[in-house]
C-alpha cells in the first residue's frame, strides 16, 4: 500500500499519450494507487519519467475478456481516466454508462482536445491546433512571421492534465457530500480558454495588448524578452515593474531615465536593439554572475541538462536522479506530508490489495 495525501485513492488509467499519463503521474506522486491498463503491444510513447509510480496490467480491451476484466477493476476504483476520442470507449463497452452502472461512486475522467461534444469533437488534433482555436497561438511570435509554437506545454499540460486533475479532485470533494460519482469532461480547448482569462479581462480595457508588435508579455517589450549573448547562449529578462526595470538598467549600464517612458511602445524597437547589442558583449554566464542576485527579474536560459545543476534548483531538490533519468520532484509540496517519487508496483500485488479490502464494496471515505 502507498502513503501520502492521496493514499487509498484507486485509479484505473487506460493507456493514452500526453495529458492523461501526466495527470495519472500527478495522482501517483501524491500517493494514489494507479493501475494502468496497457495495450498488448504496449504504449506507443513509453516514458520512464511520466509513467512512474504505476502498476501496469496488459489487457486487450477490444476482447470480451479484456472488457470484463477492465469493468471488474473499475468497479473497485474511485477514478477512471481515459483519453480516447469521444465514442471509442462506448463502442468498447467501457463508456461512462457501462462503468458507472457498476460503480455509482466512480469519477469517470475523460481527457480530449476538443471535448465530448461540438462540431470538432471527433476530429483529430494536437496541442498546436487547440492553441490556434483558443487565440493563444495568435499572440505568440514576431510580427510578420508565423506564430511561434510553444512546445506542447500550454495545451496538453497547462490546459489539459492540470485541469483534468483539478476536475477529478473537485468531483471527489463533491462525492463526499452526495455519495455519487460523475463524468469529468476535460477538454484542452476549455482549459486553455480558462488560462487566457487574464487577457480576456485586460485586453478590452486596453491595459494589455495581444498584438505582437505591442504585446508586453510576448517579447515585444525590451524589458520582457530573451537576448542572445556573446557565446550564442541566451538570457531572459522580465523587469515589468519600474523598480525592477531600474535595477536592470543600472546592472547593464543603460540610461536611468528610460524607466520614465518604459511602456511607450514607440521606443521599444530602438531599446530592444540597444539591449541586444549590449548582451552580445558578454557570455551568458558572465551576465548571470553580474546580474543574478539583483532584483532585476533576470535568469539565464538553461537547457534541460543544465536546469538541474542550477544552485537554486539543486537547493530545492527540484530534480531527482533515478535510474539515470532526471525526474522532476513531486509537486506541489506540503508542510507535513512530504511527497517522494513513488516506486513502480506489480499489477498483481495492487489488484490483490484492492480485492482484499473488506470495504471494497462499501462507500469509502477518502
Amino acid at each position: 500500500m502507498t502513503s501520502g495525501r492521496l493514499a487509498g485513492l484507486r485509479v484505473v488509467e487506460f493507456a493514452s499519450i500526453g495529458p492523461g499519463p501526466h495527470c495519472a503521474m500527478l495522482l501517483a506522486d501524491l500517493g494514489a494507487d494507479v493501475l494502468r491498463i496497457d495495450r498488448p503491444n504496449g504504449n506507443d510513447q513509453p516514458n520512464p519519467v511520466a509513467d512512474r509510480g504505476r502498476a501496469i496490467l496488459t489487457l486487450d480491451i477490444r476482447s470480451e475478456a479484456g472488457r470484463v476484466k477492465s469493468l471488474e477493476l473499475i468497479a473497485q476504483a474511485d477514478v477512471s481516466i481515459e483519453g480516447s476520442r469521444p465514442g471509442v470507449m462506448e463502442r468498447l463497452g467501457l463508456g461512462p454508462n457501462d462503468a458507472c452502472s457498476l460503480n455509482k461512486r466512480l469519477i469517470y475522467a475523460r481527457m480530449t482536445g476538443w471535448g465530448q461534444d461540438g462540431p470538432l469533437a471527433r476530429m483529430a488534433g494536437h496541442d498546436i491546433n487547440y492553441l490556434a482555436l483558443t487565440s493563444a497561438l495568435a499572440a505568440v511570435g514576431k510580427p510578420g512571421e508565423p506564430a511561434t509554437v510553444p512546445l506542447n506545454l500550454i495545451g496538453d499540460f497547462g490546459g489539459g492534465s492540470v485541469f483534468l486533475a483539478f476536475g477529478i479532485m473537485a468531483a471527489l470533494w463533491e462525492r463526499e457530500r452526495s455519495g455519487l460519482g460523475q463524468v469529468v469532461d476535460a477538454a484542452i480547448v476549455d482549459g486553455v480558454a480558462s488560462i487566457m482569462s487574464m487577457f480576456a479581462g485586460l485586453v478590452p480595457s486596453g491595459r494589455i495588448s495581444l498584438d505582437r508588435e505591442a504585446n508586453m508579455l510576448g517579447g515585444a517589450a525590451p524589458f520582457y524578452r530573451c537576448y542572445l549573448c556573446k557565446d550564442g547562449k541566451e538570457i531572459a529578462v522580465g523587469a515589468i515593474e519600474p523598480q525592477f526595470y531600474s535595477h536592470l538598467l543600472a546592472a547593464v549600464g543603460a540610461p536611468a531615465e528610460w524607466v520614465k517612458d518604459q511602456h511607450d511602445t514607440t521606443n521599444w524597437p530602438d531599446r530592444c536593439a540597444w539591449f541586444a547589442a549590449k548582451f552580445l558583449t558578454k557570455s551568458r554566464d558572465e551576465w548571470a554572475n553580474q546580474i543574478e542576485g539583483i532584483d532585476a527579474c533576470f535568469a539565464p536560459v538553461l537547457d534541460f541538462r543544465e536546469a538541474g545543476q542550477h544552485p537554486h534548483m539543486k537547493s530545492r531538490g527540484t530534480y531527482v536522479d533515478r535510474d539515470g533519468f532526471a525526474h522532476p520532484a513531486p509537486a506541489p509540496r506540503f508542510s507535513r506530508t512530504r511527497a517522494t517519487i513513488p516506486e513502480d508496483r506489480a499489477a498483481e500485488a495492487m489488484i490483490a490489495d484492492w480485492a482484499s479490502d473488506k470495504q471494497a464494496a462499501a462507500p469509502r471515505a477518502l
